[in-house]
């Protein structure tokens, strides 16, 4: 199934994506797509449901987040070993783990807005991790299990705060709109192997980057697996997975985003996102 949230930012509705393509509101269902939503019962009552029964959404309106409050938006960093060479950066032993501030997280299309005085905001593209059912010290073997689905994500990264103000990433991946999520969840019927999918970004019509999941240095079921034992995994909460090469910063000479760029990016079988950059306001 592909699940959305649709209509104006803070009054979103639930929806679904019928087989025909077609958005169709769930609100005789469900009262939104939040945590309680996401486990297997929730998901089977909704794929087992009559689509045709549920009244179809005129127009094309605005998408949300498809999960409602997230709670923990978790990142992993230098996971694509394409990504690490382009980087020259050695391949991490264990995966780098850090947290994107859940006040960033947007819609698939909404604006990406540059913080104030920004000179080194950059894109990246991923494939973002929803879970399902709670997960604390699972094992791999077992952790795709507690997984609701799969989305595309924007990483947004303005560098200069990332990597030349503290050891700290989390500072240059928090900003306001620097997580789109979506246009979907894909819930894991529809996506048989994770580490499968093929990925792009462009800025301005120019393709930036190309890659697949599986050049992943450690794939979903590890992700998920590893950070189970940091941390309780919770449902809704989202683990953003990391980038394939051609980042703005690594482009010779670097490049970032200004004002007025227009940002498209997706992966094969979750859609993809569109984004105008826009200045700072407050």
């Amino acid at each position: 199934m592909k699940l959305v949230r649709y209509g104006d930012i803070h009054r979103e509705r639930p929806g679904l994506i019928d087989d025909d393509g077609r958005l169709r509101d769930l609100t005789l269902m469900v009262d939104d797509l939040g945590s309680e939503h996401l486990g297997p019962t929730s998901l089977q009552r909704i794929r087992s449901a009559d689509w045709s029964a549920l009244p179809l959404v005129d127009g094309e309106p605005r998408l949300g987040c498809p999960v409602r409050n997230v709670g923990k938006f978790i990142a992993i960093g230098l996971n694509y070993s394409d990504h690490a060479e382009e980087t020259n950066l050695p391949i991490p032993v264990e995966p780098i783990v850090f947290m994107k501030a859940s006040t960033c997280i947007q819609g698939p299309n909404d604006p990406v807005m540059l913080p104030r005085g920004s000179v080194k905001t950059d894109w990246e593209v991923e494939l973002g991790v929803v879970i399902g059912t709670r997960a604390r010290y699972v094992a791999e073997s077992d952790a795709l299990s507690h997984v609701a689905g799969y989305c595309v994500i924007n990483d947004v990264s303005e560098r200069e705060y990332q990597l030349e103000r503290g050891p700290q990433w989390d500072k240059g991946k928090g900003c306001d709109t620097f997580g789109p999520i979506g246009p979907w969840l894909v819930t894991c019927d529809e996506i048989k192997d994770p580490q499968n999918l093929n990925m792009w970004l462009d800025v301005n019509g120019e393709r930036m980057q190309t890659g697949s999941t599986r050049t992943m240095i450690f794939g979903v079921a590890k992700l998920v697996s590893y950070v189970s034992e940091f941390m309780t995994l919770m449902p809704g909460d989202i683990i953003t997975t990391g980038t394939p090469p051609g980042v703005g910063s690594a482009k010779v000479p670097p490049r970032f985003l200004r004002e007025g760029d227009l940002i498209c990016l997706g992966i094969e079988k979750l859609g993809q996102q569109v984004q105008t950059v826009i200045p700072f306001k407050r």
